[in-house]
């Protein structure tokens, strides 16, 4: 079956223009013209991934966001026209998997939904779950555990979260990190990353300034400095 993409945006014309661009892609897409009925097609249609806007008649398109993953780890990349950084970034902080910002080339659109959904293939050949310091981070079933307890992350933060402990001990860039979980046609920001990782820092109980999974190289990037054994 094909990969659907809901398509979120008060404008008639930008839903054309994208559903022409992601149908020719081989999307199946779906359409909404307000946050609510967003929230509806997302329960009853559960698409792949998200294309949201912000700014909707009805509700704020974080708000949407914040709902959404309330029940769902549907990957969802924010469409914004306020170029201000921080408002990309509370967006990245809220569950967004990416940002664009207005206007942009339809083909870039189309672009980064290939990049994010890519991600979501996963490596074949590599370990079913990973386990390390009492993190136990499960590919299969999409979950992660610290000592026992379930831990909710985005598709995104869990996907970051695993590359990083498939490694231990290897320091990653933010490029490297964006190139092999984001998908080499990234277009943006790399301090996407930073947001990510604290995310998940908050998420697992890590402390940046004494970390029991995730350390900072200043400078560089990030490792995951907890001692992992993987399970087949």
């Amino acid at each position: 079956m094909p990969r659907s993409v809901l398509v979120v945006d008060d404008e008639p014309h930008i839903r054309r223009v994208l559903r022409g661009y992601l149908e020719a892609d081989g999307y199946d897409v779906i359409e909404a013209a307000t946050g609510s009925q967003a929230l509806t097609l997302v329960q009853s249609r559960c698409p792949d991934l998200v294309l949201l806007d912000i700014r909707l008649p009805d509700l704020d398109g974080l708000e949407v966001l914040r709902s959404i993953r309330g029940f769902s780890d549907v990957y969802v990349v924010l469409v914004t026209a306020r170029a201000e950084e921080v408002d990309k970034l509370v967006g990245l902080a809220v569950g967004a998997d990416d940002y664009i910002t207005k206007p942009f080339a339809p083909r870039e659109v189309a672009a980064r939904v290939r990049a994010v959904l890519r991600r979501a293939r996963g490596a074949p050949d590599a370990p079913s779950r990973v386990s390390a310091s009492g993190l136990t981070v499960d590919p299969d079933t999409r979950e992660v555990t610290v000592d026992g307890t379930p831990v909710k992350l985005s598709a995104l933060e869990f996907d970051l979260l695993l590359a990083m402990a498939r490694s231990p001990g290897r320091v990653y860039s933010r490029r490297q990190l964006l190139e092999k979980v984001w998908g080499g046609d990234f277009f943006g920001d790399e301090r996407v990353v930073d947001v990510h990782i604290r995310s998940i820092r908050r998420a697992i109980g890590d402390d940046a300034a004494d970390p029991r999974f995730i350390g900072t190289v200043r400078g560089v990037g990030y490792k995951f400095v907890a001692t992992a054994g993987a399970d087949r």
